[in-house]
This record gives C-alpha cells, sequence and structure tokens, in this order.
C-alpha cells in the first residue's frame, strides 16, 4: 500500500455495537460516506490510496469489520445480515440517520445487505466487485476459493498488519478459519430482493474480475438498468466495466474509480 497521499483522521474511537467493540476513523467534511473493506482486509489496506481523495469534499466513516484490523472478533458466525446491521449500529452510534455506502468485495455485498434489510439509512451505493449470489463468481474464482488454506495466507501482507492492528494476535489461525469457512458458504440475497433496493446503485468492475458478466447484467437490469436511455431517459444506477483491470489491482485505480465515483454521488438524480 502506498502512503505518499495518507492523511490522518480528525477522530478515532470505537462503537458498542452488537456485541463488538468496532474501530472507526472519521475524516473530511461534508456529506457523509460510509467505507466497507473487503475479506481480511483493513482500512489503511483496501482505502488509503482512496480517502484522501474522497475527504476533500465528503465526511467519510471507515471501520473494521468483526475480526479484521483493530476490532476484535465475538463469538458469532460471520453472515451478512449481521455484517449489515453492524453498520446500521455503528451511523445510530454517531447519530448519523442516512449516509452514502462504498464497498468492495466482501464490503459491497455487505452494502447491498445493508440497502435491503435498512434501506432507511442508505443514500446511494457504490458496488465495487462483487455478486448478490455465490453462482455470480467465476468458476475459477470459485475455485480457487474452496481450494484457500488456512495458512496460504500466513505469507501474504495481510499476516503482519493483523499483527500490528489486531487486539489479539493469537486468534489470526480462528479467525482466518471463520473467514474461509464464510467464504465458502452458498448465498444468495434474491433476485425479487435485489430488485426492490430503492437506492441508486453504482456498479463498478474489472473486465477480468473473476465475476461472470453476464450476472453483472442481471444484477444492473435488476436495478433499472440496461435500458433504451434516449427513449426512457437515464436510470438512477449506473455501471462501469474497467478495462484491463483485476479483481485485487480494482482499488488501487485511484483516478479512474473517482472519475465515476464523484459524479455519482454529487448527481441529484435519486
Amino acid at each position: 500500500m502506498s502512503t505518499a497521499n495518507k492523511i490522518d483522521p480528525r477522530t478515532t474511537g470505537y462503537a458498542p455495537v452488537n456485541g463488538l467493540n468496532m474501530y472507526y476513523e472519521i475524516y473530511g467534511e461534508g456529506a457523509p460516506i460510509v467505507l466497507v473493506h473487503g475479506s481480511f482486509m483493513t482500512i489503511d489496506m483496501n482505502y488509503g490510496k482512496l480517502i484522501p481523495e474522497l475527504a476533500r469534499t465528503r465526511k467519510i466513516i471507515a471501520y473494521e469489520i468483526q475480526g479484521h484490523g483493530r476490532t476484535a472478533d465475538i463469538d458469532r458466525p460471520f453472515s451478512f445480515p449481521a455484517l449489515a446491521d453492524d453498520i446500521a449500529g455503528l451511523l445510530a452510534y454517531l447519530e448519523m440517520p442516512k449516509a452514502d455506502i462504498l464497498g468492495f468485495s466482501l464490503g459491497a455485498a455487505v452494502g447491498l445487505q445493508l440497502a435491503i434489510s435498512h434501506p432507511q439509512v442508505v443514500n446511494k451505493l457504490v458496488f465495487i466487485s462483487c455478486t448478490f449470489r455465490t453462482s455470480g463468481w467465476s468458476k475459477e474464482a470459485r475455485d480457487f476459493f474452496l481450494d484457500m488454506k488456512g495458512d496460504d495466507l500466513d505469507k501474504t501482507p495481510l499476516k503482519p498488519e493483523y499483527d500490528r492492528l489486531a487486539p489479539d494476535k493469537d486468534h489470526w489461525r480462528t479467525f482466518v478459519s471463520k473467514m474461509i469457512l464464510f467464504d465458502n458458504v452458498l448465498y444468495d440475497f434474491g433476485a425479487d430482493k435485489v430488485q426492490t433496493v430503492q437506492s441508486p446503485v453504482l456498479m463498478i468492475f474489472g473486465d477480468n474480475d473473476g465475476i461472470d458478466l453476464g450476472h453483472v447484467a442481471e444484477m444492473y437490469r435488476l436495478l433499472g438498468g440496461s435500458i433504451c436511455g434516449d427513449k426512457d431517459g437515464l436510470p438512477v444506477s449506473q455501471l462501469a466495466i474497467l478495462p484491463g483491470a483485476t479483481h485485487s489491482g480494482l482499488m488501487n485505480q485511484t483516478a479512474r474509480l473517482m472519475d465515476l465515483i464523484t459524479p455519482f454521488l454529487d448527481s441529484r438524480r435519486s
């Protein structure tokens, strides 16, 4: 992770939410946006490059989900509804009735679950590189999840970051095992539930990020897209597919992402 443009948060803290002691950081001023990171990640690892750009015009609430970074794990299985409830709880604790949500990978799915189960707290959703059902991942991606072993991550940058931040460094193996189990649970939010989402959604994918493009098109149609805009007008939701982009490389494309995210968030269409 590059730290060339890193900025310090103006506020940090821990929120008592659903049995968690949830770590959060706040940057900038303006309309609030919550950043939800991906599996095994932390605030810095996932959003270190994007935060300085977003914080120029917006209030950022970045937090670390159950068992990640500085948020200790609890005796609760990982699930999309529980993780979405945690965001709703964090916003209530911070006395923020509504916010935009930006999520990557696991964080995108959690943001979508939030828009389904707590629609009143979601203004707009930026959904980066994930699916609303397991079968939306390519076969190669699903095989990768199935083949992952507990010690595969020991020699990646994830382990030293966990050792640096985690309240209990000895919990690493248990944490990894729980996450691998969660990553291999079949899920399906339901096309009918996705279709009920009222928040405008910006969907961002790489052209080779392990997600089936047919699934991408299906989700966009469910959100009101894939229409004849010249005849019917543009839908409130948008779709972007970045060329030459992988799942792990998407979040490094800061300028490209900001060129998409900023006009979407600033648009008055809703």
